[in-house]
Order: C-alpha cells, then sequence, then structure tokens
C-alpha cells in the first residue's frame, strides 16, 4: 500500500528532525544515512524516497536546527524585552546545560566546520539563521544606531559561539564552566 501524501510529509519531518539532532551529536560526516534513518525509527533503504542527496537533508536539517535555536532565543527576549530578556538569553545559551546538550545544542557550534567544508546551499543556509540571530541581538541593542548595533550584536554571538565551543572541547571541566561563566559576564555587563 503507497502512503499518502500527508504520511510522506511527515515521515519526512520526522527524518528532517531526527537528522537535526544526530548531524549535531555526531557530526555530517560521522552521521551515515542509516544512522539518521535509524533515529528516525526507518530503514535507511527509504531515504531516497524523500531526498534527492545527502547534502539535501544536511540542508533541511541545519535550517530546522537554527530555525529551532532562533525562535527559543527570541521566545527567551519577548519573556522579558530589552536587556533583562537579552541577558537571559545569554545566560541560557552559556550554561553548562546548554553546552552538554550536543544534539539539541547550537547548531553554529555543533557543525561550524562541517558547514564550512559544505556546499554553498548548506553555507548560504548557515549564513542566513546566523544573520537571523544577529538582527535578533541586534534588536535589543537599545541606544545604539542600527549599524553599531548589528556590529555589537556580531561581536556578541561570535563570542558565544566561541565560548560554548571552548568550553565543549577543553578536557577540564572547570576551565570548561569557567570559560563560560566568564564569558556570560562580560556579555551580560556589556548588553
Amino acid at each position: 500500500m503507497r502512503k499518502s501524501r500527508e504520511e510522506a510529509a511527515e515521515t519526512r519531518k520526522r527524518i528532517v528532525a531526527a537528522a537535526s539532532a544526530e548531524f549535531r551529536r555526531n557530526g555530517i560526516d560521522g552521521t551515515g544515512l542509516a544512522d539518521l534513518m535509524g533515529a528516525a525509527g526507518l530503514t535507511h533503504g527509504g531515504f531516497y524516497k524523500h531526498f534527492g542527496s545527502k547534502e539535501q537533508v544536511v540542508e533541511e536539517s541545519l535550517a530546522l536546527a537554527i530555525e529551532t535555536m532562533v525562535a527559543g532565543i527570541r521566545d527567551t527576549i519577548a519573556a522579558a524585552p530589552g536587556k533583562d530578556g537579552l541577558d537571559e538569553a545569554i545566560t541560557d545559551y552559556l550554561s553548562p546545560e546548554y553546552r552538554d546538550n550536543l544534539a539539541g545544542g547550537c547548531p553554529f557550534v555543533a557543525l561550524g566546520n562541517d558547514v564550512a567544508r559544505g556546499g554553498a546551499a548548506v553555507r548560504e543556509v548557515a549564513t542566513s539563521g546566523f544573520l537571523d540571530l544577529v538582527d535578533t541581538i541586534a534588536g535589543q541593542l537599545q541606544g545604539l544606531s542600527p549599524a553599531d548595533a548589528r556590529n555589537e550584536a556580531l561581536v556578541m554571538l561570535s563570542t558565544m559561539i566561541g565560548a560554548v565551543t571552548i568550553a565543549r572541547f577543553v578536557s577540564n571541566p572547570g576551565l570548561s564552566d569557567t570559560v563560560l561563566r566568564q564569558a556570560r559576564q562580560h556579555l551580560t555587563k556589556s548588553s
């Protein structure tokens, strides 16, 4: 029996969601089609019924991961607009819990090197999402011109991504926590 279009669309969404988590957990090169299909509860043989290539699922799963992260940050900011909301978003992002959430954490941290080696379409998805996040942060920076707010947001976001990246790779747990704490204190003081 053939699946309905609705069932096929739901299956595709399930694959993209599973791929999003698997790629962040294991990297793009470290995740085979069988791995991501297994995580979606499917056999790898059905992959090409839904996608033309692994690159296509990388694009869609990266877009989903970025959209989810940006929406979470926007929700945090909306709960307490202005400096308080932005400080809360920074605090959440630069927390040990977020650092340790490989499959659900920041796709820029988890996949930065993979994306840098990816095709133009994958890099465009990452660039668009990154700029969306920059604009979200810049919109919270009061008292600055739009250009200055955007430049400050670029520095803030780069610091956040770099701090979580470093906090994940250092072998000393105390140093990892210190990196997060110092970045968090610096950014919430200056925002």
